[in-house]
């Protein structure tokens, strides 16, 4: 199962090189690299003592922090499968999610509700397990890195959530591609703005790993932009939600220090992008899924107004392709082992490839554009509508920062367009409709234009489309 080229853990490999090099910044420590290997060595131990190794599944609910951290890095090095599970998910349901994957472990705090649970795992407190204060020098060990490492959950459209299984050489081979274009060295910081439990969090420990470089963890009630002026951070990732609202606290340039803001997680209105290069913030857009751990296109360094319209250039080890009907397929090393289901592990490619479930085009540049979800589309009198594009022309809008366009049923089209914004100012429906006429064929137009709620929109950008059909249809 774990066959292939064999490699040390990274932080090992930095401890032994560079001990003194920061690898973990907290607000209550700076975390060497020589101390997090042996702290990661030290707690890897006590999950071997419990069986929690080679191989074994442990999911893990918790904030990220230092202990996260520690117990990601240690669960790997032993060999064994870490599937975190969202913070924001209910007791039960995150108990549902660990029985579901047959895991031996749940790491929490929050041992007391999951009491209810019927067996299975054996739910304990991190503070049982982690070991922050370690002195001993670990010995090196080389592992397969096509050893199975993650499980992590996509939240998907629509439905239960994917559960999809990575292997190491899979976060490998996307960090690989990811610092290639995004340059990272020892003294860099990149801060941890996204959970662990998402794939763009977990990639940040990967790519600061593999280049020497710090996590910088913030505050657990830290907005961004205050993690940014506390943490000494060089690179960010963030969601476009994450960037309007730094760009809402910080009204100056951006900070010299600032080498990179990757955004992605979804669609980026144009204003956004405007805002933020126009205050100096190095932005890079990007593409890309839980299925091929993290980046599959990103726009390079000093990218162009232009560029970052786009998603940006195939990154290395990854292949792309688009099918005669506009699909958007992948494949290439990082690519996931495949989709966890019951007893089985399904693999996702279809002749060779995995179907995003995006449409897209590469222009004559080599960048991407990602027009929207196949599973968005919908018929309006006969006419295909893909709500993306409505979604693109309402943000070149001035007083819009945000548009969801939705499908509701209708008695003579079958289906219309109905928009939510979130604005600058006060609601303007007939003048947007009027302003979008002259870029859109009138059938498009939005039947109408209402405020789009906060909580339709959650801290990842995961929008709430089904709730909004149902207000959408309330009137």
């Amino acid at each position: 199962m774990a066959a292939g080229p064999h490699a040390p853990c990274p932080i090992h490999r930095h401890a032994q090189a560079r001990p003194d090099a920061l690898a973990l910044w907290t607000p209550d420590r700076r975390w060497t690299y020589a101390a997090l290997d042996a702290a990661v060595a030290a707690t890897g131990r006590h999950l071997r003592e419990r069986g929690w190794a080679d191989g074994a599944r442990v999911a893990l609910r918790l904030p990220r922090g230092p202990a996260f951290v520690v117990l990601l890095w240690a669960l790997w090095r032993e060999g064994a499968v870490a599937a975190p599970i969202s913070t924001r998910l209910p007791d039960v349901e995150a108990w549902r999610a660990t029985s579901r994957l047959h895991a031996r472990g749940l790491i929490t705090r929050n041992r007391e509700a999951l009491n209810e649970g019927d067996g299975g795992a054996d739910a304990v407190p991190p503070e049982s397990i982690v070991v922050r204060n370690a002195t001993s020098r670990p010995a090196s060990t080389a592992r397969s890195i096509r050893r199975r490492a993650t499980i992590l959950f996509t939240s998907g459209s629509t439905g239960r959530p994917t559960a999809v299984l990575h292997s190491w050489a899979n976060h490998l081979y996307s960090a690989k591609g990811a610092n290639a274009n995004v340059p990272l060295r020892a003294g860099d910081r990149w801060l941890l703005s996204l959970p662990l439990y998402h794939v763009g969090g977990l990639a940040i420990l990967v790519r600061c790993a593999l280049a020497g470089a710090a996590v910088a963890v913030p505050g657990r009630d830290a907005s961004v932009s205050e993690a940014v002026a506390t943490t000494g951070a060089t690179h960010l990732s963030l969601v476009p939600t994450q960037l309007r609202r730094l760009l809402d606290a910080r009204q100056g340039r951006a900070p010299e220090r600032v080498r990179a803001v990757l955004v992605g997680g979804g669609p980026i209105p144009s204003g956004l992008l405007r805002r933020g290069s126009d205050r100096g913030w190095p932005l890079h857009t990007s593409y890309g899924s839980t299925e091929m751990a993290s980046q599959i296109t990103t726009t390079s360094p000093g990218a162009s107004r232009a560029d970052l319209q786009t998603a940006g250039r195939r990154l290395p080890h990854r292949r792309v392709r688009i099918a005669e009907d506009g699909h958007i397929l992948v494949a290439g090393p990082s690519l996931c082992v495949g989709v966890i289901e019951g007893d089985t592990i399904r693999d996702p490619r279809e002749d060779g490839w995995y179907p995003t479930g995006d449409v897209g085009h590469f222009d004559a540049q080599g960048r991407l554009h990602v027009q929207g979800r196949v599973d968005r589309q919908f018929v309006s009198g006969g006419e295909n509508i893909q709500p993306e594009e409505i979604e693109a022309a309402l943000e070149r809008v001035d007083e819009i920062e945000r548009a969801v366009v939705v499908a509701v049923p209708h008695e003579a089209y079958g289906h219309r367009p109905v928009a939510f914004v979130r604005t600058r100012g006060p609601l303007r429906p007939d003048a947007w409709r009027q302003t979008l006429s002259m870029s859109l064929p009138k059938f498009k137009l939005p039947d109408a234009i209402r405020s789009l709620p906060e909580a339709a929109v959650d801290g990842q950008l995961k929008v709430d489309h089904e709730a909004l059909r149902q207000r959408a249809r309330r009137g």
